[in-house]
């Protein structure tokens, strides 16, 4: 068994193997391939939901970062894949980790229009002000795409002054 068939297991699926490798080699579960992948980035990002929970179940770091700086999260927010996100998030994946361009995983939700992907980020902390290296905010992402929804889901988690209360 070599390393290479784990990383094509884990990017296509084939949970009998990865189970077996990762029996024989725990160290295995944050090897990173030649690109810098990591198995959970490469079962993420190829969405494979049952490698996903195999590799948390196995200790996988949900914030290792590729040779861009991204994440599983990122991924997976910027492909739009629900469980997976879902999966990350509540094992417990830092939403505001940011890649080599600054940006975090929001900035990936709002600029693709990924809205339930958002709004579990934002349930569970997701700084809405993190500037990518453009300066840009996740929110004028949002708004550079014209969605609508992703503005207002923005809008109900700005922070309340309490200012409100004094009228």
């Amino acid at each position: 068994m070599n390393e290479n068939a784990f990383f094509d297991a884990c990017r296509n699926g084939d949970i009998a193997f990865a189970k077996q490798y990762l029996e024989q080699n725990p160290e295995a579960v944050n090897n990173k391939d030649p690109k810098g992948f990591t198995p959970l980035i490469l079962a993420a990002y190829n969405e494979q939901p049952a490698i996903v929970d195999l590799l948390i179940a196995n200790g996988a770091d949900l914030n290792q970062q590729d040779a861009a700086g991204n994440t599983a999260l990122m991924g997976i927010a910027f492909k739009g894949y629900k469980e997976i996100a879902k999966k990350l998030i509540d094992a417990g994946a830092d939403v505001n980790v940011r890649n080599s361009n600054g940006a975090p995983a929001l900035t990936f939700a709002a600029t693709f229009g990924h809205l339930q992907i958002a709004e579990w980020m934002l349930q569970n902390g997701a700084d809405m002000t993190l500037r990518d290296s453009r300066g840009k905010s996740p929110i004028d992402h949002a708004v550079t795409q014209g969605n609508e929804a992703m503005i207002e889901l923005f809008q109900r988690f700005v922070p309340s002054t309490g200012s409100e209360n004094n009228a």
